[in-house]
């Protein structure tokens, strides 16, 4: 027998984010289920939005009994996101959209659009939970931990939190196709996509360089020791980890392990060189609001399908804190998030910046 087991309030307006995905679609009925009065709203983001996905959502919300109502914000988004990714990777770092993209569009706008409405909550198909205790609003991992996005959210602080659902993050993945499936939804058994959306063949450089118009010039692979070891096709090209593509024959295989915009230049080592226990972190935020105290005991992942590993964060400047891992990790990646764990339960988080050494 299908289950309502999400949410503790009703009686409320809740404003649904629509993706025309089977998430969202259940996220919708979820909310509906436990007493919310709902609005459906789908975000255009990405400038190749999907038409496709535009008319699932309707129907679902048709479906359901729902007000339907699509926001242009693709502007926006190749400003904020888009425009933010670009610069991070001429800089030489990697960034996840991602993070940006909750952050400004799904919670910035969305909130915005929910006052507008006259919603009290918003509901989104992120696989995460929201949970309140004595001392405020947190956000958990999922139940399914395979498709856990807790990571992805942990900017959220305490008045969006208040004012958010999140109801897969009871659900096992399974479960929310099989209530697609009994509710009729036509997107029961779609696949789910995999890639940054405005990157849908993972050519960053081809992104890059639409935006920029420019190609980013060739450098210099660089060696350990400084040596030059051969030429690079321009930054853009490369992450840390990195083994394909280098065009660097024969020896020993070579991973990049460094990459400097200032210098133009891209430094390869072996596997080893890759792994570190040490990062500083910046553009810091605590779910509390403040960091818990000034040296603590935690678990951290520094990049989205990691496991959390554990770590001491001492705070190193107003701004910042420095980790210290129990074990090496491999390819800790300036532009990437850091992100603070006590057991399930995320306590905040910030960028990786570039390496002192």
């Amino acid at each position: 027998m299908e289950q309502t087991r999400i949410i503790d309030t009703a009686g409320e307006s809740v404003l649904v984010a629509m993706s025309g995905g089977v998430d969202s679609s259940v996220t919708a009925c979820l909310a509906l289920d436990s007493g919310y009065t709902g609005v459906g709203c789908m975000m255009l983001l990405p400038a190749e939005a999907s038409e496709a996905d535009t008319i699932d959502a309707r129907l679902v919300c048709e479906k359901l009994g729902m007000p339907f109502h699509v926001l242009d914000y693709r502007a926006e988004f190749r400003e904020e996101v888009i425009g933010r990714f670009v610069g991070q990777y001429l800089a030489g770092k990697t960034p996840n959209p991602c993070i940006d993209c909750n952050r400004l569009m799904k919670f910035g706008r969305l909130f915005e659009e929910a006052d507008k409405l006259g919603c009290e909550k918003i509901a989104t198909g992120h696989y995460a939970r929201v949970e309140k205790t004595v001392d405020g609003y947190f956000i958990k991992k999922a139940l399914d931990e395979t498709k856990d996005q807790s990571y992805v959210l942990y900017q959220l602080t305490q008045k969006p939190l208040a004012r958010l659902l999140l109801p897969l993050g009871e659900y096992r993945k399974t479960e929310v196709r099989e209530i697609a499936a009994k509710r009729g939804f036509r997107n029961a058994s779609r696949s789910d996509s995999q890639d940054i959306c405005f990157v849908s063949d993972g050519d960053y450089a081809r992104i890059i360089g639409e935006w920029t118009g420019i190609e980013p010039p060739a450098g210099d692979f660089l060696d350990l020791a400084g040596r030059v070891i051969g030429r690079h096709r321009g930054i853009i090209h490369y992450t840390l980890g990195q083994r394909r593509g280098l065009g660097i024959a024969g020896g020993e295989p070579l991973y990049v392990v460094k990459i400097s915009a200032r210098d133009n230049t891209v430094t390869l080592g072996p596997a080893e060189a890759l792994f570190r226990r040490d990062a500083r972190v910046g553009s810091l935020t605590w779910t509390l609001g403040e960091m818990p105290a000034d040296t603590f005991r935690c678990r951290a992942k520094t990049r989205y399908r990691q496991r959390e590993q554990e770590v001491t964060v001492t705070r190193d400047g107003a701004e910042t804190v420095r980790l210290l891992f129990d074990e090496p990790q491999r390819a800790v990646t300036p532009g990437q998030s850091a992100v603070f764990y006590l057991g399930d339960t995320v306590i905040g988080g910030g960028e990786i910046l570039p390496f002192e050494d």
